[in-house]
């Protein structure tokens, strides 16, 4: 089987969905790789690396998605990609389709079979390839706030974690999965005082008895988010529903209460975001805008800006279901898969994911109905 490596064009998209290492482990398993010139580069991986481990390298995209079985990508295809992708072709990437009608067309038209990394499921309800990124967002949500909150960004000028004699800033955050739980372990490192939010109680539970009262937890209510949001200093958005689009749990009317210069970074952007005043997707050039006095971050794609780490993260846990995929076929590892079964958006001109097809409009069809 060939598998194709495109070269991501998102907006300051670095990342690569397959190192040297993947190359070697495919080629060892008997499939071809071709990659596309400069792929790794942001990654830190020349071409040369690539060569090395048995990969061919062809000069355009158009090139690699002609030569691919599986078109293996980090980020969902933009536009200019629509037209390069093959008619049935598999695609294993993060595709993010419920806030996205357009791209969902594309791959319904071309009767795409779309495997989503963030929708591959475990029988404990784990999602194995979305928590090392989401581990990198929640993280760097931390960081952005902290640069976002100095005077020379619009912030209001605060240090996190104050210094004595000084209160440290209050950082709340929806949502207490993984990428919450990562982005309180930074804030509360730097030593700022923390509020997790979430509907579930056992999650709070064990986020209480993890840090040991050093961050605080409350129950999802409206009433309990607009008073915590009103006192944020840095508000930080991580809810997730798996495939579905977030649901807006902080109102454009909670966040007219909020301080001036405050920040917000809403990591839910990919599925549409879950702050209602997060009305567009920035990019790394262009990250941040104002608005009822409060800095807005929502850029789509923050792990691409730590590359060199998320790559090497993200490759550690797709790697294993892409050899599954490429050594038993794409039809038969779907078939005797239910995790990639879960991942299946689009198949034969349908959509098989029920929170996408309920998010934009589309019947509904079952995978083994077809």
């Amino acid at each position: 089987m060939i598998i194709a490596v495109p070269k991501e064009i998102k907006n300051n998209e670095n990342r690569v969905s397959l190192t040297p290492a993947g190359v070697h482990q495919l080629k060892l398993d008997g499939h071809d790789v071709v990659v596309e010139k400069n792929a790794g580069a942001g990654s830190g991986f020349v071409d040369e690396d690539y060569v090395r481990e048995g990969a061919k390298i062809l000069a355009t995209a158009k090139e690699v998605y002609d030569a691919g079985d599986i078109i293996v990508k980090v980020k969902e295809p933009l536009k200019e990609e629509y037209d390069l992708m093959k008619t049935g072709q598999a695609m294993f990437t993060y595709l993010h389709l419920a806030p996205n009608a357009e791209l969902t067309k594309a791959l319904v038209d071309k009767k795409i079979t779309g495997i989503a990394y963030e929708t591959l499921q475990l029988s404990d309800g784990s999602l194995p390839l979305l928590i090392p990124m989401s581990e990198v967002a929640g993280r760097m949500s931390i960081q952005v706030a902290a640069m976002l909150q100095q005077k020379y960004y619009g912030g209001r000028g605060m240090l996190l974690g104050g210094v004595p004699g000084v209160l440290p800033a209050e950082v709340v955050i929806i949502g207490g999965g993984v990428v919450g739980s990562n982005a309180a372990q930074m804030a509360v490192g730097l030593g700022a005082n923390v509020t997790i939010i979430d509907k579930n109680q056992r999650r709070l539970a064990e986020l209480d008895a993890l840090y040991r009262g050093r961050v605080n937890t409350l129950m999802s209510t409206p009433l309990h988010v607009a008073e915590a949001v009103k006192r944020a200093d840095v508000l930080i958005g991580a809810v997730l529903l798996p495939g579905a689009k977030a649901p807006k749990t902080v109102s454009e009317e909670m966040v007219k209460t909020m301080k001036k210069g405050s920040v917000i970074v809403d990591v839910a952007i990919d599925q549409g975001g879950t702050v209602e005043t997060i009305d567009r997707v920035t990019t790394h050039d262009n990250p941040s805008y104002e608005k009822h006095g409060v800095i807005h971050y929502s850029v789509a794609n923050m792990p691409g800006a730590v590359a060199y780490t998320s790559t090497q993260a993200l490759t550690g846990v797709t790697l294993p279901w892409l050899q599954k995929l490429a050594n038993e076929g794409v039809e038969e590892a779907i078939r005797y898969s239910q995790p990639l079964q879960y991942a299946l958006n689009t198949y034969k001109g349908h959509v098989v994911c029920k929170p996408v097809a309920d998010a934009l409009g589309y019947e509904y069809h079952k995978y083994n109905q077809h």
